[in-house]
């Protein structure tokens, strides 16, 4: 049964640290404690109601765990002194999501999203308390301008792909720059529009979507080009406007954006079968945007017009959905991309309230784990 769910940097370390030494001033601390700071934090601190759980066929259920947008979450306990320094100097500039499109995880249980409005890659690291901003706006050579779509590989290096340059650029786990793919002689880019992305580590392939050519190219890892599939069209194998792409066991899956359905294929380009199918109802796809698999082979798919997340069988059934135009937790505006990690939990990017969400499924193997004495 369908079941609907209800609902940039911080100041110099030299400026800081100097304050850090001065802390001794008398009354600094009673900032800190009078009423009306203690008010603003307890306001601040006010988050809107977690939608309640999706209860679904066989014990199964869906719940929301979270939100975040910001670079303070990842360390959000900062110490007394720090506070100290944050009244004298004011809060650092936090980065924040501006524009973000894209999101993966890596190995490490990091979340990597890309941002139009920033120009960069945010990576949270909520185990490790840590965040880091990558961009290359004012690099001289191979300037990244509006990454769009992001992946890893199995050494989590980050690959981005940059709709506005058609390159792809390519940073190690530490965010440092390595190269790009597709930089031709003059600056220009091989690709026109290049959107999704997938790395195939145990084959040593890249795929990416070329939105304005129709076509997905199969790359080495260097990025010379080993075969390219589709064109224009509305047959099977054909496409309109392709974006993301994702890996799910030997299946190539792609979203043929304005074919308004997803075409799956195995690695190689040969057609399997397609979900989806024009319109405005339940189970029908008007702007399919980020697709995952969770642990039960289940397709998840993005749609950014309705503001909904849409959950399909194989055969292309409609299993529920989740989610309803909003600003409160759990709905979204414009949401864009999704994943999937290891242990079901959803991330949905929130594109238009400027945050991610974060959901987790529980399968019949975590059902019956939960049941177990």
């Amino acid at each position: 049964m369908v079941r609907l769910l209800l609902s940039a940097r911080g100041k110099s370390a030299l400026s800081r640290s100097t304050l850090c030494g001065a802390l001794a001033i008398a009354g600094l601390a009673v900032v800190l404690a009078t009423p009306a700071a203690a008010s603003k934090r307890s306001k601040d601190a006010i988050t809107p109601p977690a939608p309640p759980d999706l209860l679904l066929d066989g014990g199964r259920k869906l719940s929301f765990e979270r939100s975040f947008s910001l670079e303070r979450e990842v360390k959000p306990k900062r110490s007394f002194w720090t506070r100290v320094v944050d009244v004298i100097a004011g809060q650092p500039d936090f980065h924040y999501l501006v524009s973000p499109y894209s999101v993966t995880t890596d190995s490490r249980g990091r979340i990597i999203i890309t941002d139009v409005g920033a120009a960069g890659v945010h990576i949270f690291d909520f185990t490790q308390q840590k965040y880091k901003f990558i961009t290359r706006r004012d690099a001289r050579k191979d300037p990244m301008l509006t990454p769009q779509c992001v992946a890893v590989d199995a050494q989590d290096n980050i690959y981005v792909t940059d709709s506005q340059t058609g390159k792809v650029f390519v940073f190690d786990a530490n965010g440092k720059y390595r190269r790009a793919i597709g930089s031709l002689k003059g600056g220009e880019g091989y690709f026109k529009r290049p959107t999704g992305i997938a790395v195939d580590s145990a084959a040593q392939r890249i795929y990416v979507t070329d939105t304005l050519r129709n076509k997905i190219f199969m790359m080495d890892m260097q990025g010379s080009v080993l075969q390219t599939m589709g064109k224009t069209g509305t047959e099977t194998g054909e496409f309109n406007y392709p974006t993301e792409l994702r890996l799910n066991g030997s299946d190539l899956v792609v979203v043929d954006a304005m074919n308004f359905r997803v075409q799956v294929f195995d690695r190689s380009g040969a057609f399997r079968y397609a979900i989806g199918k024009p319109g405005d109802g339940a189970g029908w796809m008007f702007r399919p945007k980020g697709i995952g698999f969770d642990s039960e082979g289940h397709l998840y798919v993005v749609d950014g017009q309705w503001g909904m997340v849409q959950v399909f069988d194989r055969e292309g059934r409609l299993l529920y959905y989740f989610g309803q135009r909003g600003t409160g937790s759990g709905e979204f505006q414009l949401p864009t991309g999704l994943q999937i990690d290891k242990q079901d939990r959803i991330y949905v990017v929130d594109s238009f309230n400027r945050r991610v969400e974060v959901f987790r499924y529980y399968g019949i193997a975590q059902v019956e784990e939960g049941r177990r004495p």
